[in-house]
């Protein structure tokens, strides 16, 4: 029979009945007509021309799914002429008659796994698959698309094999050119002596199912065809199966050179990763073998090979290049290269980095409590500059290590006063940056251990694969740290750290040397024998080397490096072997005696197995050494253990929950860890300890402790004091005020009542910290934790840890691990409804802030121990009937002490204090009560409760904004007199910021003869804090009352804060330039047109641009111009430096109410940047223009790589001070309506640009918004994917802020390209804008696409296609979610 598989196929419809009986009368017309027509070798045209005639005639669909049924059962049956047949395929694909796409599939299974009985049947298959696998998209058109979907599903087994179900025709297309893919290579495979794949075999049972070459190769065996064959016909048929392995996979190579196919693969890739990996080993397995003397495969095998790996490489690695706008193309390109590292200052290129020193600077404000771990934040930071600066590891890390060293180097001074906190900045440098750089090193290496072993060293992995595969961060991270030490001008240490750093260098010689004893830490050398070895050159690269071996990011070989060690290890001193570290000897089992605990006071620990220790002699030791323990614990190792700092900080906070033994209830077990807990108590009243543990992220998990604590020992009357087994006394109220003091500074609880009103969307998220807010974040903290930092760390101090376990001399019985002495209840969710008396308090705060004291009933126990406390303070004051009180009754809570003062629990004190204060201050207004003796009544109050300074702060901040009492006159009589140095004072804020670019008009004329008035409680405040001059806590005092009474004196008329300044610099000369540095804030936050000065003094002196000089534009400013330069750039000259325009920013942006207005400034000065680039190209082209000899003025023109250096420097700087300012509500802002905003008003600015006949200006405009509006999101938001990395399973968007900006932001560009919204800017800009912004996302932040709708990023890409963006298109839409991979087929495909 001419067509004996069709008829078989025909009988097989008719059984089947229904639908199928109707079409085969009309089917058997066209199998006569094949038959007839084969008979008679008619040409294929005119056998083409006959069936289209019958499929009109029969009313079938064109294409026709039936058609295409038939004619594959006929060229896989037997038949006299298959050529014949086949080229009537040809013809039906060639002319539309059939869906190449629904042909290709039914021929796939069946042909490819009958190639070796059949190899000129599947020969032909490739020469067709190579001519149609390339025009798939004309299926969309045919009503009967849906059947032939599932025709081709149900063919190749898509949805079973790939677990998704394929029902769209773009899903099927892809699902099938990877399915085709992998069949072809697994047949060359199986061809060469490779066993057959799982998808190899799957196709074969999905092929045994139907009517064709399957069912044939059943009844035929191979053995009997090959019997038939003779000699030379069986040679070529042999030689025909060799050449079709190699034209499977020439095929293969040819359909990832198509870019239509290509990119349809890479969607493939993208979202069936798992299966990718698997054929990815296969061709890898497929390489190897063609190594193999064994193997069937051919000479040119390996050569093939080659050719699909260049074809894999160029169509799997996504290339987008602008076609229209070749300019941007030039800007984005021109834009993302690597930097000179010549200028250490951040000086040109290096500026480009400047984030790092923004970021950094801005966590050093130590009057504010970060919301986030800045090692977290850096090392998002660190991820997101790298792609979008596509500059190496190597310079990334390098960048990131020269910003460190200039935050160190940088001027303190007035800055940061007298007490400048260097703490914090060596904190920054040599544990914030190395834990920073570790966890971008452990990203990839978590993803190098997701991979399958080996992959990464076949030739035919992508680019990408093959960078991730080579393992490059950590070897970026050493080589840049081994450079380093060429940076001599900013590895000088300061005076806290030299001992330190010498102390690094000695260990590494007498490493180097050999020497016996040494210990690596040096720890028991004197600061004698630090300078005796002076000649060991320690510094901070010495520090910072040492802190990355400490955290396994490097190993000891780096002591060997040139110039790491000096000439030798011969300079070390002498003393270093023989004197012993304390730390040795407590390790050992030395008591912790007076000596032994100031020495371990004063040395920092140097390994995770001393801080165990220690911390287990706190909560489990002997009580007579449990207090020294924990002091122990809050000195130096956590001010300077910089190799550890990171679990210090978490076991300083465990100090304050201690474990509760089985029994107990509640928080009643704290009591008997009371002395304990006034340890660290004591050592977290330094403000630099504070800020540390703010740093690392702690102060949710710090508020969480503190509040059990204020809630037991505020409960307990201090009338029997609590007493050690040693006979010391603990004040219970003395242990409270410090909990509860260190507990408010975590939140902003002296805001005044109008900067609550005007908080509103205008502050990120946590600006108006309160308790609740303060457990919420624990709350979320401790149920995504992944355990503590102790769970991370290396196998030498793991085996330390153990070593302190088996001491069992040091320890008593059931010492458990610092893991395990945590609070049980620290994975619970807390809630304020836990702490009902600290949640009395706090409504009672509250209502105090929102209006007037009332509610005070006489007779009841409030008013009872109101007049109690104002008769002790009367008695003081001599003063006893001059404010009116009731007859005083001692209350049943407690009688008095002998001074006379109320023995009462510190919860019922501090909920009389406002009305004690408004009594006084009320009694004081009126003139019963002189000032004097008010502050006095204060003091007395606070020596009786230190805690009830919080309670005075808040309500005299909130008074101040009320405006209800009369001005007190400063006339030095009643009050203090700032007359002496006011006037000097406002010249010097009034000339300090002219230096910086700000200018306002004195007010100094206006006070004339008559003394300077303040309100009165901002009178009684200032007063009260300028008596704890030089007192112990004055720390304390500082970190409680400094930004309330800031905020205070900012929110009352000008000059209120001069005259605080005034009073406060004749008590503390020595703070002269930090107060005028303080007060010169107050001027931002009641003029914003002061903030806009300063904006735009800090882009100026950063770009080195003015409006009079074109030669500065390139020969100044940068980093050092922003932020100030290094000690070592300093001249010594008298005087004071001008301060920094960056640095006053960054203090003072968080007192401004609303910061909304800094997003449109911001962007107005980016812009503002580009036409001044543009215009000073076109002024040089006309100068140039206008000579003679124009070619050689032209040089005045800055080159195109100097235009992009400075004008991405431009929009790094407006977004860094954008993130610094606001967060995400100012990102969130900038992308949802001040962009579109601008677009939509025509991009106006307060200056006319300058437009060059090029178009330069539009251009220029819109490349510096797309940068600057990508830097934005991706500072507040991130470039990765996840916090979990490459396998952390299931995609999470990084936040809900971000999806919702990029939605209104996308609508707003689709909705623009769609023509529903007309534009009033430049179309050069316009155009600019979406290409350059689209494409640095494709490229830099592909994983925000997955938060954009579907239908948006269609609309995107048509919108791009008529612009003949059609690769940026493509991209756009292949890193869509799993959701986009239809719409993104169909548009490749051109349906």
């Amino acid at each position: 029979m001419l067509l004996a598989g069709c008829d078989r196929w025909i009988e097989g419809e008719r059984e089947m009945g229904g639908e199928a009986v109707k079409s085969v009368g009309e089917l058997q017309k066209i199998i006569d007509i094949t038959r007839i027509a084969v008979e008679r070798c008619d040409p294929p045209l005119l056998w083409a021309v006959d069936v289209a005639k019958c499929l009109h005639e029969t009313g079938l669909e064109i294409p026709s799914l039936e058609l295409g049924q038939t004619l594959v059962e006929c060229v896989c049956g037997k038949c006299a002429n298959p050529a014949l047949l086949w080229s009537y395929l040809d013809q039906s694909m060639a002319t539309h008659l059939v869906s190449s796409f629904h042909v290709l599939g039914l021929l796939t299974s069946r042909v490819v796994p009958n190639r070796l009985q059949y190899p000129e049947m599947y020969m032909m298959y490739i020469e067709l698959t190579g001519t149609y696998a390339f025009s798939l998209g004309s299926t969309k058109s045919m009503q009967s698309c849906g059947r032939v979907i599932a025709a081709v599903d149900e063919s190749l087994q898509l949805s079973l094999s790939s677990g998704i179900q394929v029902l769209k025709l773009g899903t099927s297309v892809v699902h099938f050119l990877f399915s085709l893919v992998w069949m072809l290579v697994d047949a060359t495979s199986e061809d060469w002596g490779l066993p057959p794949s799982r998808f190899d075999k799957q196709s074969k049972v999905a092929g045994g199912a139907s009517y064709g070459l399957q069912s044939q190769a059943t009844q035929e065996t191979p053995s009997e065809v090959e019997m038939e064959l003779e000699g030379k016909q069986h040679e070529e048929r042999e030689q025909m199966r060799r050449n079709n392995s190699l034209g499977a996979i020439e095929l293969v190579a040819k359909i990832l050179e198509n870019k239509k196919t290509a990119a349809l693969l890479r969607l493939s890739k993208k979202h069936l990763l798992d299966q990718w990996n698997v054929f990815a080993q296969r061709l890898q397995l497929l390489e190897t073998l063609t190594h193999d003397a064994s193997s069937t495969a051919p000479k040119v095998a390996l050569e093939a090979l080659r050719r699909l790996a260049g074809s894999m490489q160029r169509g799997l690695h996504q290339i987008w290049t602008p076609k229209q706008l070749p300019a941007v193309r030039i800007l984005v390109e021109t834009s993302s290269c690597t930097w000179s590292f010549g200028n250490s200052s951040g000086v040109g290129r290096a500026a480009g980095w400047l984030p790092f020193d923004i970021l950094m600077e801005d966590a050093m404000d130590i009057r504010r409590v970060l919301s986030t771990s800045i090692v977290e934040t850096l090392a998002e930071t660190v991820k997101s500059l790298q792609a979008i600066q596509d500059a190496s590891w190597h310079d990334t890390f390098l960048a990131l290590f020269l910003s460190a060293l200039r935050l160190v180097q940088r001027e303190r001074e007035p800055v940061e006063g007298p007490k400048p906190h260097i703490e914090c900045r060596l904190c920054i440098l040599l544990s914030v940056v190395p834990l920073a750089a570790a966890a971008v090193i452990e990203e990839e290496e978590k993803s190098l251990a997701c991979r399958l072993p080996g992959q990464e060293n076949s030739c035919v992995g992508t680019a990408d694969e093959k960078e991730w595969a080579s393992g490059i961060r950590r070897a970026a991270l050493i080589s840049s740290l081994q450079i380093l030490g060429q940076f001599e001008g900013l590895l000088s240490p300061p005076q806290y750290a030299a001992v330190a750093a010498q102390q690094a260098a000695v260990a590494a010689g007498a490493f180097v040397a050999g020497v016996s004893g040494g210990n690596g830490n040096c720890e028991g050398m004197s600061t004698g024998d630090a300078n005796a070895g002076n000649t060991a050159g320690g510094n901070l690269w010495h520090l910072l080397v040492e802190a990355c071996i400490a955290r396994g990011l490097i190993d000891t070989s780096a002591y060997f490096w040139p110039g790491y060690t000096g000439s030798s290890g011969s300079s070390m001193p002498h003393s270093v072997s023989s004197q012993s570290s304390p730390w040795s000897a407590f390790m050992d089992g030395a008591p912790l005696t007076g000596p032994l605990k100031n020495s371990l006071m004063a040395t920092p620990a140097g390994s995770l197995a001393e801080l165990e220790k220690v911390f287990q002699t706190a909560i489990n030791g002997q009580e007579d050494e449990r207090a020294a323990a924990a002091s122990i614990l809050c000195g130096a190792s956590l001010l300077r253990g910089w190799n550890v700092q990171e679990h210090v900080v978490h076991l300083v906070v465990r100090l304050l929950c201690p474990p509760a033994p089985p029994d107990s209830k509640g928080y009643s077990h704290l009591m008997s860890y009371a002395p304990m807990l006034l340890a660290p108590l004591n050592g977290l009243i330094s403000m630099d300890a504070v800020h540390i543990l703010s740093l690392y992220g702690m102060f949710p998990e710090l508020a969480a402790a503190l509040m059990p604590i204020c809630e037991v020992f505020g409960s307990i009357s201090p009338a029997a004091p609590l007493t050690t087994s040693t006979g010391e006394d603990v004040s219970v109220l003395w242990l409270f005020s410090l909990a509860f003091l260190l507990l408010i500074r975590l939140w902003n609880f002296h805001r005044p009542p109008v900067e609550h009103l005007l908080l509103g969307m205008g502050a990120p998220l946590g600006s108006d910290r309160c308790p609740e807010y303060l457990l919420l974040r624990r709350n979320v903290q401790s149920t995504s934790s992944m355990g503590s930092p102790l769970d991370k760390i290396s196998k030498d101090d793991q085996m330390s840890l153990k070593k302190v376990q088996s001491v069992g001399s040091s320890l008593p019985q059931g010492t458990k691990t610092s893991a395990q002495a945590s609070c049980p209840s620290s994975a619970q969710p807390m809630t304020l409804d836990s702490f009902p008396k600290l949640k009395a308090w706090y409504l009672q705060h509250q209502a105090c802030i929102a209006s007037p004291l009332s509610g005070l009933v006489r007779g009841d126990p409030l008013h009872q121990v109101t007049d109690r406390l104002l008769t002790m303070m009367m008695r003081k004051m001599g003063k006893g009937g001059s404010v009116p009180t009731t007859p005083a009754s001692v209350s049943s809570a407690g009688g008095d002490d002998a001074g006379g003062r109320p023995l009462l629990p510190a919860w019922d004190l501090l909920e009389a204090v406002p009305f004690v204060v408004d009594a006084v201050l009320t009694a004081c207004g009126q003139g019963k009560l002189s000032p004097r003796d008010l502050i006095t009544g204060l003091r007395d109050l606070l020596d009786l409760l230190p805690a009830s300074l919080a309670t005075i702060v808040s309500y005299f901040a909130a008074e101040v904004t009320r405006g209800l009492w009369k001005p007190a006159s400063m006339n030095g009589t009643d009050w203090p007199n700032p007359a002496a140095n006011l006037l000097t004072l406002e010249a010097e804020v009034r000339d300090m910021l002219a230096a910086t670019g700000v200018n306002f008009p004195s007010t100094g004329s206006a006070y004339g003869n008559a003394p300077v008035t303040l309100p009165l409680p901002l009178a009684a405040f200032v007063s009260l804090t300028i008596t704890y001059k030089g007192e112990k806590l004055s720390d304390t005092v500082l970190g409680v009352c400094g930004p309330a009474l800031e905020s205070a004196a900012g929110s009352s008329p000008w000059p209120s804060m001069p005259i605080v300044g005034a009073l406060w610099a004749q008590k503390m000369r020595k703070w002269h330039d930090f107060i005028v540095f303080s007060s010169s804030q107050t001027i931002f936050k009641q003029d914003k047109n002061a903030v806009i000065q300063l904006l735009r003094s800090c882009f100026s002196v950063t770009l080195g641009s003015t409006s009079t000089s074109l030669s500065k534009l390139t020969t100044h400013g940068g980093v050092g111009a922003l932020l100030g330069h290094g000690i070592c750039s300093h001249a010594a000259s008298a005087g004071r430096h001008p301060v920094a325009p960056g640095i006053l920013y960054l203090r003072i942006y968080p007192a401004l109410h609303d910061v909304m207005f800094v997003c449109e400034e911001i962007l107005t000065l980016v812009v503002k940047a580009a036409r001044d680039l543009a215009s000073l190209g076109a002024e040089a082209e006309i100068v140039g223009a206008s000579v003679k000899h124009g070619s050689r003025l032209r040089s005045v023109q800055p080159s195109l790589a100097t235009t992009i250096a400075r004008l991405t420097e431009a929009a790094t700087l407006g977004a860094s001070l954008l993130c610094v300012s606001g967060g995400k509500p100012l990102v969130q802002l900038l992308y949802s309506e001040t962009l579109p905003t601008w677009f939509l008003s025509g991009g106006r600015t307060n200056e006319k640009p300058f437009f060059s006949k090029r178009g330069r200006c539009g251009l220029l405009d819109g490349f510096a918004l797309a940068r600057f509006a990508l830097l934005s999101g991706a500072f507040v938001w991130g470039v990765s994917q996840s916090k979990e990395g490459q396998c952390g399973g299931a995609y999470s968007s990084f936040n809900g802020s971000r999806r919702y900006a990029l939605h209104i932001h996308m609508e707003f560009l689709a909705g623009v390209l769609d023509g529903d919204i007309a534009l009033g800017c430049e179309q050069a800009t316009w155009k600019a804008y979406v290409v350059a912004f689209i494409g640095l996302v494709v490229s830099c932040a592909p994983s925000w696409i997955l938060d954009v709708n579907v239908n948006t990023l269609r609309r995107l890409a048509i919108g791009l296609r008529m612009w003949h963006e059609y690769d940026l298109a493509v991209a756009l839409l292949e890193n869509g979610d799993p959701a986009t991979i239809n719409s993104a087929a169909e548009f490749i495909l051109g349906c």
